[in-house]
């Protein structure tokens, strides 16, 4: 029984010739793609990609017909689209992120970090002045509406899966529908509501407000996808022990649930760090130093990109595209110190 379980393993390394069959098909399409695209009137990268996908499904399906097993067509054809999403993946990811990557390094200076732009005039050297005031001003915007939005949005998400009350189809719909708003939607709201009525003043919490606006469906949704995940036995076995729904919520649920909502809460600051359109209705924008975000307008990095762009010098130009690389590795180190501290938690 042992050999026979052996000799049907579905995993079984495949033979030479068969392996050599599946290289002869995936080198020679590209190769016959590009003969074509030469030779007829089909061009660009597009035609390229198109062209090859559709000839690798063709000896895709007469590989698994007739070099394989019959019932391999459709695994083959699925390699294929599996290959061709992740080539398709990456070359769309290369090509946004290739050139802020280059162009970013190719004009980085050190003291671009550290000092601000309150000197620095239009297509002024890269070495006079800088862009740390919106770095700082980012971090701060981010991080307090990152303060509102993560624990409303996670109280929503515990609200529509652990307390299920009458107001839960209105909690969905509001949420359903503010992940619709337009970011300058949120940003013209506080302006309107906020800024213009005297409440407030264009600060970095105003700005701070515009991207909570923002933030808030994304963190809930995503919460509480991660809540629904966690199996109704752990609540059911925490309740027959005699805990209360509260403590279940607060010992079993969220410990359980505690890496997604990281995830969530990352998320939701990716979604909201790159937005300029509220910044410009609420923060304002400025070209100093500001570390008080309920005092005075405030820069950040989206904001200083945007004007950088529309000032068209070279020098202005290349110091946009440092803050897009900058704005772009802030963004990778919270992801990866958001993995990290996720993986560590579950060894816990």
């Amino acid at each position: 029984m042992s050999h026979i379980a052996l000799t049907h393993q579905p995993w079984a390394v495949r033979d030479r010739r068969t392996i050599l069959q599946a290289v002869v098909v995936h080198v020679s399409t590209p190769l016959i793609a590009a003969a074509i695209v030469a030779k007829t009137p089909i061009v660009g990268k597009s035609g390229f990609v198109f062209t090859w996908l559709f000839l690798h499904m063709i000896t895709a399906t007469l590989l698994g017909r007739f070099g394989r097993q019959r019932k391999s067509v459709a695994n083959s054809l699925l390699e294929v689209g599996l290959v061709a999403s992740v080539i398709v993946l990456l070359g769309a990811a290369t090509s946004v992120l290739a050139p802020v990557f280059i162009k970013g390094i190719s004009a980085f200076r050190m003291s671009l970090l550290t000092q601000d732009a309150a000197t620095v005039e239009s297509g002024s050297e890269l070495s006079l002045g800088g862009l740390g005031h919106a770095i700082v001003g980012s971090v701060i915007i981010v991080g307090l509406a990152s303060l509102i939005a993560v624990p409303i949005g996670i109280l929503a998400a515990l609200y529509v899966t652990e307390v299920r009350g009458r107001l839960t189809p209105f909690v969905r719909f509001f949420v359903q529908a503010m992940s619709g708003v337009p970011s300058i939607v949120a940003g013209l709201f506080v302006y309107a509501a906020l800024i213009v009525s005297g409440i407030i003043q264009f600060s970095g919490f105003a700005g701070s407000l515009a991207l909570a606006i923002l933030m808030l469906p994304t963190v809930a949704r995503t919460a509480e996808e991660v809540l629904l995940l966690v199996p109704d036995e752990l609540r059911t076995a925490a309740l027959a022990l005699g805990s209360t729904q509260r403590r279940v919520v607060f010992k079993v649920v969220l410990p359980t649930a505690r890496t997604g909502l990281i995830t969530a809460a990352i998320l939701g600051v990716a979604r909201v760090a790159g937005e300029t359109a509220p910044l410009m209705l609420t923060a304002f924008g400025s070209t100093t130093f500001n570390y008080n975000p309920f005092s005075d307008s405030m820069s950040a990095l989206p904001l200083y990109i945007f004007t950088e762009m529309l000032l068209g010098t070279d020098n202005d130009v290349a110091r946009a595209w440092v803050a897009c690389l900058v704005l772009m590795v802030m963004v990778g180190v919270l992801f990866a110190i958001a993995r990290i501290a996720s993986s560590r938690l579950k060894r816990l």
